[in-house]
């Protein structure tokens, strides 16, 4: 990439593992396909009659003596850092960090003792797991705050390369569908019974999905000479402190964390050539979220396409902000927008625009991206390619 700076954090490689397959290759693929459907998770269906998920096949990953969540970061992990052509030395220096909103609560029976005693083992495993594995001997940082998990674990690998602690960052987010987020959910009234409809007029909640993003992310110097994805220009975070689940719906933190990426970035509203929305499928989220794109990008609101992304994947929880970020890099590579899941009937109090045939050609590729979790943990990143 052209013009890069000492102060750049770039991305080098990537990972993915979804109900889309494994792989960014099949990641990309699916997202063009625009025809993934949520169905009953296996195992699950009789515990939360009704649940619907975004379900990674089985077989795409071996569990071993991991959970899920571990299994699918592990995969991801390793194509991230085979993509991007890491040495043994590169890894061993590298530092992981890994956002779960989960962790390891796998389906599956609690391992015993010799004396018939439940076995103990720690639920936020995750990153130590990767580390362990990769031979990855640099600061191992495990993120939990729900569904914001990844997005703060990007702020801190781009902090760790900015203030020189660490040249290599692996950095991600991974979870799996389980029993007490489908139940939970389905209490709140939050679960929609269709599949995953942002901005939809009839949209009924939101679906889980479930997998794991990752991205090696570098110093501009440690990348010197390597192909890269793009930029990490900008990111926030606030927190709005108004519920335990809803959002304010005055949206005025959501606000501010959009506009503090856009400052760090270097760029201005009339820079963003994209948005990778929150958009759960929830009926305040995506009101709410729309209303707040509208004072961030101004009167440009209808020129600046939305790309909804958990349409096609489900909300991947603490991994939700990793996939964004992922799929944003993919886009500057391919320099275009995959068109939008089809939508039967748009919300009118939701202004946006999601293009629905395409691809949507991006000659420059700033794009926006949000991800907001419970307890009003708010995150936004502002992620840039070069200029076509």
């Amino acid at each position: 990439m052209k013009g890069l700076t000492s102060d750049d954090v770039v991305v080098t490689g990537l990972g993915t593992v979804s109900c889309l397959g494994a792989g960014v290759d099949a990641f990309w693929a699916g997202l063009r396909a625009a025809d993934s459907r949520p169905e009953p998770p296996p195992g699950l269906a009789e515990r939360v009659p009704g649940a619907l998920s975004y379900r990674v096949a089985d077989g795409v990953t071996e569990t071993g003596r991991y959970g899920r969540a571990t299994a699918f970061a592990l995969h991801a992990a390793r194509q991230a850092v085979a993509d991007a052509a890491l040495t043994a030395e590169e890894i061993a220096d590298m530092a992981v960090v890994i956002g779960t909103a989960a962790g390891e609560t796998a389906e599956r029976e609690t391992a015993r003792d010799g004396a018939g005693a439940q076995a103990w083992a720690p639920v936020f495993r995750v990153a130590s797991a990767v580390g362990g594995e990769l031979g990855a001997f640099g600061s191992n940082i495990s993120v939990s705050n729900a569904c914001a998990a990844s997005g703060y674990a990007l702020t801190l690998a781009i902090d760790l390369v900015r203030r020189g602690e660490a040249r290599t960052v692996l950095v991600g987010g991974a979870d799996a569908v389980a029993t007490v987020p489908l139940a939970a959910f389905g209490r709140l009234g939050a679960s929609d019974p269709v599949r995953c409809r942002p901005f939809d007029a009839d949209r009924g909640g939101t679906v889980f999905g479930e997998g794991a993003a990752m991205l090696v992310v570098r110093s501009a110097g440690a990348a010197a000479g390597r192909p890269v994805y793009g930029r990490l220009l900008g990111a926030a975070l606030s927190c709005d402190a108004h519920h335990p689940t809803a959002p304010d719906p005055a949206g005025d933190q959501l606000v501010r964390v959009a506009r503090e990426a856009l400052r760090e970035a270097g760029r201005e509203p009339g820079d963003v050539d994209a948005v990778i929305p929150h958009g759960t499928g929830t009926r305040q989220n995506d009101a709410v979220e729309a209303r707040v794109l509208g004072e961030v990008l101004g009167e440009r609101l209808g020129d600046v396409p939305l790309f909804s992304l958990k349409a096609f994947i489900g909300h991947t929880a603490g991994s939700a902000a990793a996939f964004s970020t992922v799929c944003a890099a993919l886009m500057a590579r391919h320099g275009a927008m995959p068109a939008n899941m089809t939508l039967e009937r748009q919300d009118p109090d939701c202004r946006v625009w999601l293009p629905q045939t395409g691809p949507t050609p991006l000659t420059r590729t700033n794009v926006l991206l949000n991800a907001y979790a419970f307890g009003g943990n708010n995150f936004s990143l502002v992620f840039g390619g070069e200029s076509r």
